[in-house]
């Protein structure tokens, strides 16, 4: 088999190639076509862990849900490179699921020749194994400062004859302009790649459009082949820090969780479900002000971090230590996940110069010792069964505050996740010789509580993608995400001009409908 090639172009970050990519493996797929997603780079701390050669590696979560949608199953060569953030300067490389000291070191310009041959084959593979490979750019191709040393957009268009799709956010304004200014910035040998223009995130009578989308075409010789309305409750998680204030489910609001937004956070894409839990409020908070409306009903959640000293720093310079622990003291739910458990303890000790020291909040007698090798794995586990009828205060129905202790249903029931962390959390010492003892609510130093039972801190990821924690927790059943990308498929076929997904792997497979 020798695929045919799909790539999904944006004017910008943010205009929508994620999902759109997503939907495009759908489609293909229910056409009984194997398909495999493929993104060259990706710069996200979103990631999820896949099989690769030295056992288990990490992909961005992007392509993860790509993969799922394509009926295909993750793997390393769908996004060789994976570049994760830790400073505005400064990223560790992934490359092929595994850390490499040797790129993060190396200055960013200088990468480029040494991991295209890495990327070339990880494409080229996909597509001698695949039907349909559905390709995702980053950013915008028309980046002139970066064109030289590009490895993610028009190279790898080029290197796979791809025909390409150049997405636009018509609800920023300026759609048309961007569309033609980065028509126009392309080499020509590169526009002729281009097979359509979509709109994306439109709202409005679409006939008021006319006649630009016949103007540019007569301009740039490409058709606008899709305008898509804007979609706020896809389903997808969104990509990258792109926050949606609109994260209210239907129904009356009864509880409302607050996610800590530090400027590191990581893998907020698991939270997603949440946005579809009734009467529940989803809510990314940056300052105390947001937290102080917190009923004690409602939940603190402390994300992953990919530079947790850093995080915890600009966590105390905003003040939100204080309110966190306020809530915390007055019975509140407070959940870490990863790097939020980490920064619940006593302590971040460095003594690699992995993430820096740092103190914690105080809330559970643990600390973090930061190892150079980093865990990166699939984990099932189960939650302690014996966290019911204890003397401790946690029991079913003992009231922490003015609430019913907010994990306690958890007790028992079986959980399967993914672990991406450098960190090694255990008690603190003195503090439990001293009788001030985190209970273990996960085994293999997966997860504790304190022992009023209202503060919990798991390493486990993924937590609210298990359907067993979302019923045990809200009594709750959400879209499955098959579910999701049969609406993204069924979208798309819908707002795109009639023949047009067809007509894009006609070359290869000229029976396709």
């Amino acid at each position: 088999m020798t695929a045919h090639c799909i790539m999904v172009l944006g004017t910008t970050s943010g205009a929508g190639k994620s999902w759109l990519t997503t939907a495009l493996c759908r489609h293909y797929a229910r056409q009984g076509l194997k398909v495999a997603p493929f993104k060259a780079q990706n710069m996200s701390n979103n990631a999820r862990v896949v099989a690769c050669e030295n056992g288990q590696g990490e992909i961005g979560s992007a392509q993860y849900f790509q993969a799922l949608a394509a009926r295909a199953v993750p793997e390393v060569r769908m996004n060789p490179l994976l570049l994760k953030p830790e400073r505005d300067t400064h990223s560790q490389v992934v490359l092929m699921g595994q850390v490499s000291a040797e790129l993060s070191a190396m200055a960013w310009r200088g990468r480029s020749a040494s991991v295209w041959p890495v990327i070339a084959q990880a494409l080229d593979e996909l597509i001698a194994e695949n039907d349909v490979v559905v390709i995702e750019g980053a950013g915008s191709p028309a980046e002139i400062n970066l064109h030289d040393s590009d490895i993610v957009n028009m190279r790898v268009a080029l290197h796979a004859q791809a025909a390409c799709l150049l997405v636009t956010d018509i609800d920023r304004g300026g759609a048309f302009a961007h569309l033609y200014g980065t028509w126009a910035l392309l080499p020509e040998n590169e526009r002729a790649l281009l097979k359509g223009f979509v709109l994306n995130k439109f709202r409005g009578d679409a006939a008021l459009l006319a006649p630009a989308p016949q103007m540019l075409e007569k301009l740039t010789g490409v058709p606008t082949v899709a305008t898509l309305p804007m979609w706020w409750q896809h389903g997808l998680p969104e990509e990258d820090g792109i926050f949606d204030d609109r994260s209210v489910s239907a129904g009356v609001v009864t509880k409302t969780v607050a996610v800590i937004a530090y400027p590191h956070l990581s893998n907020l894409d698991e939270f997603q479900s949440l946005k579809n839990v009734p009467g529940l409020r989803l809510q990314w908070v940056r300052s105390p002000s947001q937290l102080a409306g917190l009923d004690v009903n409602d939940w603190i959640i402390l994300p992953g971090s990919k530079a947790t000293s850093s995080d915890m720093a600009w966590l105390r310079h905003q003040g939100l230590d204080a309110a966190i622990t306020q809530h915390a003291a007055r019975g509140g739910a407070v959940l870490g996940i990863c790097g939020g458990l980490q920064m619940l303890g006593e302590a971040l000790i460095d003594t690699h110069g992995i993430d820096g020291n740092a103190p914690g909040l105080g809330l559970l007698p643990l600390v973090t010792v930061f190892a150079q090798d980093k865990t990166v794995r699939h984990t099932q586990t189960r939650f302690a069964s014996d966290w019911v009828g204890s003397t401790d205060g946690a029991q079913a129905g003992h009231r922490v505050g003015a609430q019913t202790n907010p994990w306690v249903s958890l007790a028992g029931v079986s959980v399967s996740g993914y672990e991406i962390h450098h960190g090694q959390t255990r008690q603190h010492v003195a503090m439990a010789a001293a009788g001030d003892v985190a209970r273990v609510v996960l085994p293999d130093d997966l997860g504790w509580r304190n022992a009023a039972g209202n503060v919990m801190g798991v390493y486990l990821h993924g937590l609210f993608e298990d359907p067993a924690v979302l019923h045990a927790l809200f009594g709750a059943s959400v879209p499955t995400l098959d579910t999701v990308f049969d609406g993204l498929a069924d979208y798309i076929a819908q707002h795109f001009e009639p023949g047009v997904l067809a007509k894009l792997i006609a070359t290869s497979f000229p029976d396709s409908t």
